[in-house]
């Protein structure tokens, strides 16, 4: 029998269909919702319905006395049963974030929970929340980021200026004077509105307290079951070991789901107060006023270049809106924008400032690229300038943009970059679009009365971050005694297909055939403590532990391979679930067999195997981070008349290192992409000037669909990262680049007419109001 190139090439670097797609796509997936637990209670919050209030009394008498209603808890019975409510992910040193599970004292915002009311099922829940008697002696909201520094109101007594924490590197005042002396000075003020990450499945979850022996189990919508599992037991004062963590499907996290929040907070206590299970299930409503927002920032942004456009400086000063509760600290996501800012390109000095503030709307939460405003501020800007220069924006990026002689190269805020290609994407992307016959066509269009623009962004991304929770992580291996094998890893999967990427890593690691391999992941009971997925890491993490792990179990199938052939180990070959001698092909040995030694012949095996097949490691990561980079470019048409912006094509050039299934890459990129167009033009999680949120349904708040969203066209550069396999993240890179490019597109559109970009989202009614300004003469 001769090998196959099937059995040659391995599974890694080919398009798997997706494992879990059959599961999901005929509706077999099991979601929180889809849990029951024997005599579960539902629960129902009872929300403020102002932005900022004093508590003056709550009455749950009414409710109590509807039938089916097991209990009505207040801040008074669940906020003093906590022990401790912290976050893996805050940063030791950052200032402390208050997080009372309910409301105390004053309301913070609206949707800000007041009381939990559990009964027999969700409807009597929701009755009895609505007879609930709160009484409210309204106060001033702080609503205005910008301004709630000067502001006499505090949305938390002992944190004066509003300020949940500030940082900044150089100060931007002390690069006046490269600015004053500098040929060219583009200053631009930019603000980001907030939005949300509205994943399709809202936050739910099931927590079931065993009196009898003292152990919480619970189902949840989550990123990190293991980070749950530790939340858990420091909140309720218990061993880790009595907490049981189970995340089967969740539908999307996107960040929102990255940490428990305080909803999660309430379930787990009341779960022990009552004994039984307990089930919490968000409906949109809830999940678009008190699950978190994001982005809601601004940046005061500089740069200096000489005569010939080359950068001399860049600085920023950067307000970010943090709510009343942000999770987990915001300073964590927050301080990147600054240290970023210079992206890739030769800047030789920065310095940026950095402001995060508590406001009485709902609390900042992670969302896909939480640092994402750097590329906002700086891509941006560079179109601003180029047009104030007299360059073409792409000229202007070509002259300054890192080059691989740069590299590798530190930019001037101490960010190490090294295996990027951020010039290699960029003429990609450029190349894929022919830009010099878009430029034409657009010329053509202008003279026709028609507006067409092109927009760029070019990014590096941090993956793979070497923070201390997310510093290693582990997987373990069994291959059973039928041969077929099982991987258990931390899980935290949410769409990123994590199955079917972690099989086709242990099948290339082991030599065996992807049908023979199998996962569990979400079950803090029967896998290795992980960090779940965020930060753009579970690619090159899990690659990492199931490398350190295969690698000694592949040794032992050879071993026992060669001893049942008379071969030497070196003569052995182990492919597609087969252990053959290479000169002898046709003899060979299955899995199954060697599992069969390994477990039921222990006499059999050679000197100094030990009888199983099953171990475990972990990967730990070996440098600060691994660095991505990708170029974004739009086309688009803008109506000048309705505000419409018709987006014509879509190029993303990514460079996220040798792909373990192209599939899952760009698929990746495709939803990231989509989320950063609704950012640009339609996404917005607003506030009235009471302080009363306008988009609680997806009536108000807006989204791309498919009729919207081009066809998105993907190049790929792979250059090898210093990690496992050469990986490099890619999870929220689509998210990053995207929002820059469309709103430079449209930019560049309506430049003829002198509109520049200061707000988001582009709506329709926001480009006819930009477009009149700039008619009539009017600059922000």
């Amino acid at each position: 029998m001769t090998r196959t190139d099937t059995e040659t090439a391995g599974v890694v670097g080919t398009r798997v269909p997706r494992l879990e797609d059959l599961r999901l796509l005929t509706g077999a997936g099991v979601f929180v919702d889809d849990i029951t637990r024997p005599a579960m209670g539902h629960v129902c919050f009872v929300r403020s319905p102002l932005p900022r209030a004093r508590i003056t009394g709550v009455d749950s008498s009414e409710a109590l006395a509807l039938d089916g209603v097991l209990a009505v808890y207040t801040a008074a019975d669940l906020n003093p049963d906590v022990r401790e409510i912290s976050y893996a992910l805050d940063m030791v040193g950052l200032p402390p974030v208050p997080r009372p599970p309910l409301a105390d004292d004053e309301v913070r915002f609206v949707g800000d929970p007041v009381a939990v009311v559990v009964a027999v099922d969700r409807y009597i829940a929701e009755d009895a929340a609505e007879l609930v008697r709160v009484d409210y002696e309204p106060l001033p909201p702080v609503l205005d980021f910008l301004t709630a520094a000067e502001s006499t109101e505090l949305v938390h007594a002992g944190f004066p200026g509003n300020s949940a924490g500030a940082m900044g590197g150089r100060p931007p005042a002390d690069l006046d004077p490269v600015f004053d002396s500098a040929a060219h000075v583009v200053r631009q003020r930019i603000h980001q509105q907030a939005y949300s990450p509205v994943p399709m499945e809202t936050r739910g979850i099931v927590a079931e307290w065993s009196a009898a022996t003292a152990e919480m189990t619970i189902w949840t919508s989550s990123q990190s079951p293991h980070e749950v599992r530790g939340f858990c037991a420091r909140l309720l004062g218990i061993d880790e070991h009595q907490v049981r963590v189970i995340v089967r499907d969740t539908g999307g996290g996107f960040g929102q789901k990255v940490a428990p929040q305080r909803e999660d907070v309430c379930v787990m206590l009341a779960a022990r107060r009552l004994g039984n299970a307990v089930k919490w299930i968000e409906d949109r409503q809830e999940n678009l006023m008190s699950a978190g927002m994001a982005r809601h920032e601004y940046g005061d942004v500089r740069m200096a270049f000489d005569a010939d456009g080359t950068i001399l400086a860049a600085t920023i000063d950067h307000v970010q809106n943090v709510g009343a509760y942000p999770i987990p600290s915001p300073v964590t996501g927050g301080m990147v924008v600054g240290l970023l800012l210079p992206g890739p390109y030769r800047i030789p000095q920065a310095g940026f400032s950095a402001k995060f503030v508590y406001t009485n709307t709902v609390g900042r939460v992670a969302y896909r690229g939480p640092w994402q405003f750097e590329s906002v501020a700086r891509e941006v800007l560079l179109d601003t300038a180029a047009r104030q220069i007299g360059l073409d924006p792409v000229e202007l990026r070509r002259r300054n943009m890192l080059r691989q002689e740069d590299l590798p190269y530190a930019n001037p805020n101490g960010m190490p970059y090294s295996d990027i290609t951020p010039l290699e994407t960029f003429e990609q992307a450029l190349g894929m679009l022919d830009y010099e016959a878009f430029r034409a066509e657009q010329q053509r269009a202008r003279a026709q009365g028609r507006y067409l623009g092109v927009g760029t962004c070019t990014y590096v991304e941090p993956t793979t971050g070497n923070t201390p929770f997310h510093a290693t992580e582990g997987a373990t291996i069994r291959i059973e005694p039928s041969g077929k094998v099982n991987v258990y890893v931390s899980g935290g999967s949410a769409g990123n297909s994590l199955e079917t990427t972690v099989v086709q890593l242990t099948a290339d690691a082991l030599g065996v055939d992807i049908a023979d391999v199998r996962t569990v992941q979400g079950d803090t009971a029967v896998t290795p403590f992980g960090g779940g997925t965020g930060g753009s890491r579970s690619g090159s993490m899990t690659a990492g532990a199931i490398a350190e792990t295969a690698a000694g179990l592949r040794e032992r199938l050879l071993a026992i391979a060669a001893h049942k052939l008379g071969a030497a180990v070196e003569e052995v070959e182990f492919i597609g679930s087969r252990g053959f001698v290479r000169s002898t092909p046709e003899t060979a040995v299955t899995l199954a067999e060697l599992a069969a030694i390994a477990y039921f012949q222990p006499e059999a095996l050679p000197p100094g195997i030990p009888a199983g097949l099953e171990a475990s490691g972990r990967h730990r990561v070996g440098q600060l981070m691994i660095w991505a980079n990708a170029t974004h470019l739009c086309t688009c048409e803008v109506d000048i008349e309705t505000g419409q912006v018709t987006l014509l094509r879509y190029i993303v050039s990514e460079d996220c290192g040798p792909m373990i299934n192209p599939a899952v890459v760009e698929g990746q990129i495709y939803g990231g992409t989509v989320q950063g167009i609704g950012g640009a033009l339609y996404e917005h999680l607003a506030y009235d000037e009471d302080g009363n949120p306008v988009a609680t349904t997806f009536l108000d708040y807006l989204m791309p669909t498919a009729a919207e969203v081009p066809l998105i066209e993907v190049g790929h550069i792979e250059t090898p990262s210093p990690g496992p396999g050469g990986y490099k993240g890619v999870g929220e890179g689509g998210a990053i680049g995207s929002t820059p490019a469309v709103l430079n597109a449209v930019a560049d559109a309506l430049a003829p007419l002198g509109v520049q970009i200061s707000r988001l989202p582009l709506s329709p009614a926001t480009i006819v109001d930009l477009v009149d300004q700039a008619r009539a003469g009017v600059t922000e």
